[in-house]
Order: structure tokens, then C-alpha cells, then sequence
């Protein structure tokens, strides 16, 4: 195109305004104005959404930050006050006294009472599932047979010699008497002739369990073999409120506090560096000691991890969309996902713990002393929580996992000492506004080792991505495909063998470090 060409057409586009006046101000079209107007609300509209994405990426990043930063290890007081009265008063008896199981003929006769004048236990539904509303009724009156005509003839001749068979012990701690087994081992030599290595181990249990969940681990624990250098000593103890420790008298006897006085009972015991073992509210506990007293905890072993907190969460809900990245052998999937089942558990099963978060004292009235309900509301938990399956059984599948006398031998510790109430409590102090708004304990890495026991049948798992980030030092994490929420009752060698493993783990380290 000439350059006489574009001028024609310049012209051209121009001559109209030749031959047109105006009387005021020049008026814009008002297709051109449309345009500018438009171009306007678009330059704002583009800015608007810039803005948009820096402020939503901005929140974003300090999100992250705040679910990602660790927290410090807080500072504690060692001789906080627990017991009845004054504490300022207080003068701690560090004496350590031996203790006997010991019940008089008149205890026994009048459970034997209360067993044999029932009141009405409901039938259950005919067409329920077996353990859908609960307990069963029909088996329920099995077990009650079964306790006042086979195991309670038996108590003073076998089931009270038996829950001594151990050595245990009374210490007061903070203003608490606490209860614990202490078992030491015979050391001697291998095959080669060199001595043994002998480890503190502390052993703590959750609820509705005890001590008694410890009784088959016990000697496999403190009985030297060659397949192993080293050895346990084992110290057991009942947990505050539980058993034959006594409860505290003060509000705010939470799993942290609880962790300060076994950390004062390892103190006592002239015990510096120990491992520790957990269960149930126990793994809560031992992953507390590890994470608050490096210094003293050389490792933690525990039946079921978890890690409450937004991270945990996250890693879990995006790990839902594609497991086979983040969980290593397929078949462990089913371990953790598909979630809605969990979920769908969670709201079957979590009454009791609402209930015990928010009016222990309620439920512990209504239970204790009373054997009939105390046995219904313990049992239910060791068939529900041991396999999901078992609540289509007319049984229970109670004594698929366990022997009727120890079911019986850990209601019994309840029953006799009165306890239900006060053990009840850790749920209330737990999950309290003082606790759950403190801070995120599981953002506080827990720096010493750690073994995961895994039981396909617990309540609940948590992947190892999503683990590790409190778990900074997971040095084992093991699947099992039996086993439930009581896992070292239930499978005692299983435990025992995964236990001793970490164990040698850690020891190996050590030694090259």
C-alpha cells in the first residue's frame, strides 16, 4: 500500500468531523466511551485480582508457617501439688514401701452378693446386631455366671496370689501415692561369657486398662537370652487415679503433668536414662516424657501413634487422594484409608469418651460399685477396640483375644479399688479448654527415638508423613495384621519382639555415635 493510499484513507476517516459544529463541550461517542469504561473496570478488575492472590497468598504462607513452626519445650514445675489440702503445708515422704494385693474374706463375699441378687438385665433386640446397642445382654449374664461361680471361688487361692506375683510398691509423688510393680531382672552371662546390659523400661497403660495388661510381657521382658545382649527392668506403674494410685485432688491432672511425675518416679528410683513403652493413653504419655526429657527418655516405644494437629491433618486428607504415594507396600493401605469408614467409626464408638470429656464424675457415680455395669462398660471397650468385627458376634469375640480371668482380673482392679471415676477424669483434663488451647503439644518435636507399633485392628493410625514431623527421629515403624487397641494384653510376644528390636536399634546407634 502507496503512501498516497493511506493518506485517501485518513482522509477519508477524518472527513465527517470537517463539516460537523458543536455548542458545548465535544461529546465522546458512545461506543468509544463504552470502551474506555470498560478498559477502566478491566485495569481495575486485573489490579483487584492481584491484589486477591497476594493477600490469600500471603494468609497462606503465614498459615503454613504457624502449622510448621516447631514450639519450644515448655517450662515445668516439678513439684507441682496434687493432693488433698493445703501444698504449702505439704512435706514430700520420699520413703518407697512395699505393697501387697490384700482383700478380706467380707470384700469378696459381698461382690459375691451383689453377683448373685442381679437386677434386670435387658434382653437385647432380636433383630440388632449382637453388640450394636451395647453390651450384650445374653453374654453379659454368661459373664456375670461366670465371675461369682468359677473365678471368684477361686480369688484368695489364685487370681489375688496371682496379681502378686511381681514385687510392687507405694511411693508418694507431687502429694499422690503411687502405685507401681517393679520387676529386676536376673542378669547373667551370654554364650560368650560377656554380662549383660541392663535397661530401665517403663511401662504405661491407658484406659479401661492397668498394670494388668503388663502380667505376660512382664517376664519375657526381664528374662535374659542369648538371642540379646541386654536385658529389662522393668517399672510399672498405675497412673494417677488409676488402680492403686491415688487420684489427684486438684483441677488440671493432665497427660503433660502425668508425664512429670513417671519422669519424678524414674528420678526416685535412681533411674537417669530409661526407655519407655506406652499404650491407650500411655503412648500419649510416653511420647510426652520423650519430647519434654530427651535428657532421660534414650527411646520411646509405642502400641498406636497418632498426632493431633492441622499438619497431621492435611498430610492425612492429601495423602486420601493418591495412598499408594505416600504409604510404602500396598498393602498396608487399608491400615489407614479409605477415611470415611474411620469417620463413620469415630461417631459409633467415641460416646463414652465425650461423655467422660465432659462429666466423668456422672458416668463414675452410676458405675462404681457396681459390678454388673462396671463389667458391661470395661468389656465392651476390649471387644470393640480390639476388632471392629467383634461387634457382630453373640460373644463379643472376647475370648478370641483374651482369657476370661484376665478380662475379669482388670475389672476387678477397678471394682476393688474404686477407681472408675478418677481414672475417668485424664478424658476431662485432656481435652479441657486448658489443654486443647495451649498450644499444639504435637508441634513440639519429640528429638529422641521413637518405634511405632501398628495393629490393623487399633483404633485408629496415622501415616508416617504425616508422623514424622513430630516424630523428627521415627527409627521403626512396624504393621501388624492381627491385633487391636490392647495390644501387648492381646499379643504380649508380638510387642515383646518388636519392642526388643527397636531397642537393639537404638543401642547400635548409641554406639556408633
Amino acid at each position: 500500500m502507496t503512501l498516497h493510499n493511506l493518506a485517501q484513507q485518513s482522509d477519508a476517516l477524518t472527513e465527517p468531523t470537517k463539516h460537523v459544529s458543536f455548542v458545548g463541550p465535544q461529546k465522546i461517542p458512545g461506543s468509544v466511551s463504552c470502551h474506555i469504561a470498560s478498559a477502566r473496570t478491566m485495569g481495575l478488575g486485573h489490579q483487584f485480582l492481584v491484589l486477591l492472590v497476594g493477600c490469600v497468598s500471603l494468609a497462606c504462607y503465614y498459615y503454613y508457617r504457624s502449622i510448621t513452626s516447631p514450639l519450644p519445650i515448655p517450662q515445668f514445675t516439678f513439684d507441682e501439688f496434687w493432693g488433698p489440702g493445703d501444698g504449702s503445708k505439704y512435706r514430700e515422704d520420699s520413703t518407697i514401701r512395699p505393697f501387697t494385693i490384700a482383700y478380706n474374706s467380707t470384700v469378696i463375699d459381698k461382690l459375691h452378693g451383689k453377683l448373685s441378687n442381679l437386677p434386670h438385665i435387658t434382653p437385647p433386640l432380636e433383630d440388632a446386631g449382637a453388640f450394636e446397642y451395647g453390651f450384650n445382654g445374653d453374654r453379659l449374664r454368661e459373664v456375670v455366671t461366670y465371675w461369682r461361680t468359677v473365678y471368684l471361688p477361686k480369688w484368695t487361692t489364685e487370681r489375688e496370689r496371682f496379681l502378686n506375683r511381681f514385687p510392687q510398691f507405694q511411693t508418694q509423688i507431687q502429694g499422690l501415692n503411687i502405685h507401681y510393680i517393679h520387676v529386676r531382672p536376673k542378669v547373667g552371662t551370654r554364650t560368650g561369657g560377656s554380662q549383660k546390659t541392663v535397661f530401665p523400661l517403663l511401662l504405661l497403660h491407658g484406659w479401661p486398662g492397668s498394670v494388668r495388661e503388663f502380667y505376660d510381657i512382664i517376664p519375657r521382658l526381664t528374662t535374659p537370652t542369648d538371642a540379646t545382649d541386654f536385658v529389662f527392668e522393668v517399672i510399672a506403674p498405675s497412673l494417677p487415679g488409676f488402680g492403686w494410685s491415688q487420684g489427684s485432688a486438684k483441677v488440671g491432672l493432665a497427660p503433660r503433668k502425668m508425664a512429670v511425675i513417671m519422669r519424678n518416679l524414674m528420678t526416685r528410683l535412681g533411674h537417669e536414662r530409661y526407655f519407655v513403652h506406652g499404650g491407650d493413653w500411655g503412648t500419649l504419655i510416653a511420647d510426652l516424657m520423650g519430647t519434654f526429657f530427651p535428657e532421660s527418655v534414650m527411646g520411646v516405644h509405642l502400641s498406636g501413634c497418632g498426632v493431633a494437629g492441622a499438619l497431621a491433618t492435611w498430610k492425612t486428607v492429601i495423602a486420601s487422594f493418591a495412598p499408594s504415594f505416600f504409604v510404602e507396600e500396598p498393602r498396608h493401605i487399608p491400615y489407614y484409608f479409605p477415611l470415611m469408614p474411620f469417620f463413620k467409626d469415630t461417631m459409633l464408638e467415641s460416646g463414652y469418651a465425650h461423655l467422660q470429656a465432659t462429666k466423668p464424675d456422672t458416668i463414675g457415680s452410676a458405675l462404681v460399685g457396681s459390678p454388673v455395669g462396671l463389667a458391661a462398660y470395661i468389656l465392651e471397650k476390649f471387644s470393640t477396640q480390639t476388632n471392629r468385627a467383634f461387634r457382630s458376634l453373640p460373644d463379643g469375640g472376647l475370648e478370641r483375644a483374651f482369657t476370661m480371668d484376665a478380662l475379669l482380673d482388670n475389672v476387678m482392679v477397678y471394682y476393688l479399688t474404686d477407681s472408675i471415676t478418677t481414672s475417668q477424669r485424664i478424658y476431662a483434663e485432656a481435652f479441657s479448654v486448658r489443654e486443647m488451647f495451649s498450644g499444639e503439644l504435637g508441634k513440639i518435636p519429640n528429638r529422641v527415638p521413637v518405634a511405632c507399633a501398628k495393629f490393623r485392628h487399633d483404633v485408629m493410625h496415622t501415616i508416617d508423613w504425616a508422623l514424622k514431623d513430630h516424630f523428627v527421629n521415627l527409627v521403626q515403624s512396624s504393621h501388624f495384621d492381627e491385633g487391636g487397641h490392647f495390644s501387648v494384653m492381646q499379643l504380649p510376644e508380638v510387642v515383646y519382639t518388636d519392642l526388643v528390636q527397636f531397642v537393639g536399634k537404638v543401642k547400635v546407634s548409641e554406639f556408633k555415635n
